[in-house]
C-alpha cells in the first residue's frame, strides 16, 4: 500500500462525566494525515488529547464524530490491527511471565508460526538489549526494562505501522539512544511511525513531520525541515511555544 496510511477527518471525542452529566470535549475536529514511510510526532501539553488520539486510531475508543482510518481501513478493523504495533504509555504485562515467554505469547496472538516466533523473539530481545535478563520474571524488572520489552512486543508481528505512546518514558540516556537507533532502522525499512513525546530533542532528530495538539485542537502540522533547517531542537521548542501562545519572557521578574 502506498500514499496516506494514517488519516483522521474531523475526529472528535467527547466524554460525559457521571457526576452532573457534564460533557467535555477531549478532541475537537482533528485532521491528521501521515504518508507511508513517514515518522510523525504528536506534541502537546499534558491533557491535550495525544493518548486519546492514539486510542481512537487503534479503535480502543469510538469517536463522537469524524473518521479515522489506518492502512485504508476504519480504525480498529481486524485487518488493520494485524499489521499494527502498539506501545502504550504504561505497558502492563503478566508479571509472572519472563520476557521471552511474553514475546512468544504475543506472537501467538498474531498467529505467528512457532519456529518464526522463536526466531523473532531472540532477534527482538537482542535489539532491545534484554537477552541477558530474558528468563527473569517481569516482576523483577525496572520501569526501563519493562519499556524495552514493551517496544519489543510492539514489533513481534513485523508491523507496517507502529503507534508508540511516550516511547522514551522511564528510559535512561542509553535507553533513549537505543530507541532512537531502533526508530531510525524502522524508518529505513519503510515502517510508518506515529508517536507522542515530550522530549523535543528526540522528536527533532527522528520525525519527518510533527503535529501540535492544544486543548483538543490540532493547531499546527508541519515538516521538521521547514521548522528548522539545521535540525536544532530549540527551533522546534520555539515553534511549539509560539503555536500554543506561550512566550519565554526572560525579563519577567517575580513579584517583590
Amino acid at each position: 500500500m502506498t500514499g496516506c496510511l494514517i488519516e483522521t477527518k474531523g475526529l472528535t471525542k467527547e466524554v460525559v462525566s457521571q457526576f452532573l452529566r457534564k460533557r467535555t470535549c477531549i478532541l475537537d475536529g482533528v485532521d491528521i494525515t501521515v504518508e507511508q514511510g513517514q515518522t510523525f510526532g504528536l506534541l502537546g501539553l499534558n491533557g491535550a488529547g495525544k493518548t486519546t488520539t492514539i486510542k481512537l486510531l487503534l479503535g480502543l475508543l469510538k469517536p463522537t464524530a469524524g473518521t479515522a482510518t489506518v492502512l485504508g481501513r476504519t480504525a480498529g478493523s481486524r485487518d488493520a490491527l494485524q499489521k499494527i504495533g502498539f506501545l502504550p504509555e504504561n505497558p502492563y504485562f503478566y508479571s509472572q511471565l519472563t520476557a521471552r515467554e511474553c514475546l512468544l505469547f504475543m506472537a501467538s496472538l498474531f498467529g505467528v508460526p512457532k519456529e518464526i516466533a522463536r526466531e523473532r523473539t531472540e532477534k527482538l530481545l537482542s535489539l532491545v538489549k534484554m537477552s541477558t535478563n530474558a528468563n527473569l520474571p517481569m516482576n523483577k524488572y525496572s520501569k526501563g526494562m519493562l519499556q524495552r520489552i514493551g517496544i519489543a512486543q510492539s514489533l513481534i508481528n513485523e508491523p507496517q505501522v507502529i503507534f508508540w505512546d511516550e516511547p522514551m518514558s522511564g528510559l535512561d540516556i542509553i535507553g533513549r539512544r537505543d530507541v532512537r537507533h531502533i526508530l531510525h532502522n524502522l524508518k529505513e525499512e519503510g515502517c510508518t511511525i506515529f508517536f507522542n513525546s515530550h522530549l523535543l530533542p528526540d522528536v527533532s532528530e527522528i520525525c519527518d513531520t510533527i503535529g501540535i495538539l492544544h486543548k483538543g485542537k490540532l493547531i499546527a502540522q508541519e515538516k521538521i525541515a521547514t521548522i528548522s533547517t539545521q535540525g536544532h531542537y530549540k527551533d522546534l521548542e520555539t515553534y511549539f511555544l509560539q503555536s500554543i501562545g506561550e512566550t519565554d519572557d526572560s525579563t519577567q521578574r517575580l513579584p517583590q
